[in-house]
């Protein structure tokens, strides 16, 4: 079985974002996979997706400032017609990645504990972002 949906987040602040709950519940055939796949995919070059600590809201502050501190803005790019955050936010996006890959079992995405899927904002005043779901799977 194969499905595949397009999720619209809501604009977000420059940041990391527990996104989780959104994606699963856009996707509520998800249910219903025994065993499969689902890849989570955005369709933009300027944030990113990631998987990480779910539980303690410090992680995603500190991940931000490590970004910023290995992708400074004040480097002198050429690219700048979108403002200073563009850039750095192209190259934060590259880093990071478009895409996560995660197992299905029984039903139920096969995150660890404390993972979570992240939302990364690499831009100052970003607007909504869109999400490819797809999932492939085999349904009880």
């Amino acid at each position: 079985m194969w499905i595949q949906k397009t999720l619209r987040l809501l604009p977000a602040r420059r940041g990391f974002h527990l996104v989780t709950p959104e994606i699963v519940g856009a996707v509520p055939e998800l249910r219903s996979i025994q065993i499969g796949w689902m890849q989570t995919f955005i369709q933009h070059t300027s944030a990113s997706l990631t998987i990480n600590e779910n539980a303690d809201p410090d992680v995603r502050v500190d991940f931000e400032t490590a970004m910023n501190h290995a992708v400074p803005e004040t480097l002198p790019y050429v690219h700048t017609l979108e403002g200073s955050d563009d850039m750095p936010a192209h190259v934060k996006s590259s880093m990071m990645g478009a895409s996560v890959m995660i197992p299905i079992g029984n039903g139920r995405l096969q995150l660890g504990t404390w993972q979570g899927i992240y939302l990364c904002e690499h831009r100052n005043h970003a607007s909504g972002r869109n999400l490819v779901i797809t999932i492939q799977g085999e349904t009880d």
